[in-house]
């Protein structure tokens, strides 16, 4: 594999893949944007966020957070961590969440490295980069891609049409229009997201 300098631009073809070990070392030593890998080694480069989207992000990591923080129910994650799913992909959830007793069960190696395990629970927020690159039929995929592989619930935010495409092991994806609340159920006990600062 060529050594990337600062200097030269990286461009990566649509469909380019590597191995999961190339990934491992990419990811290492990548710090301008998030990687990720498909099941298939398909290399995926996101884009820094913007600030809009920055600050979104944050305040939705900080619900969950202090949620985490006073029930100690699990480990929250944010949008730097990488999973490997068991299909093999790499995936790497804006917010993401594990009960307690699932994290415990890997090894201190596991959790210090990309944690081989599918979160519980995952948010995936639509930037506006998402919407003019046409990534949100990317996005429903990767959704669905969670839930097959473990994922309890998850929650595809948009913003720009304030909807929530609600994602549930076993279900139906379901379509909410302008809510002003999202609820943990029972996979996140107690938890309520106001949606008033993402809208």
């Amino acid at each position: 594999m060529a050594v990337v300098t600062e200097t030269m631009p990286l461009s990566i073809p649509p469909g380019f893949r590597v191995t999961p070990e190339q990934f491992d070392q990419l990811a290492a030593i990548e710090q301008l944007a998030r990687l990720e890998l498909t099941q298939n080694h398909e290399l995926i480069i996101m884009s820094p966020t913007g600030g809009e989207a920055g600050a979104k992000n944050f305040n939705l990591y900080i619900d969950l957070g202090l949620w985490n923080r006073q029930t100690g129910l699990g480990k929250a994650f944010d949008s730097s961590t990488v999973f490997i799913l068991p299909n093999g992909a790499r995936r790497s959830p804006d917010v993401s969440w594990i009960r307690s007793k699932r994290w415990q069960a890997l090894t201190r190696q596991q959790q210090q490295g990309f944690p081989p395990i599918a979160p519980d629970f995952v948010i995936e927020l639509v930037s506006p980069s998402d919407l003019k690159n046409q990534r949100y039929e990317e996005l429903q995929a990767k959704m669905q891609e969670y839930l097959d592989n473990g994922v309890q619930l998850g929650w595809l935010i948009e913003p720009v049409s304030q909807t929530v495409e609600i994602y549930r092991l076993g279900q139906n994806v379901e379509i909410v229009t302008n809510p002003q609340r999202l609820s943990g159920e029972t996979v996140l006990p107690g938890f309520s997201l106001a949606l008033g600062d993402i809208f």
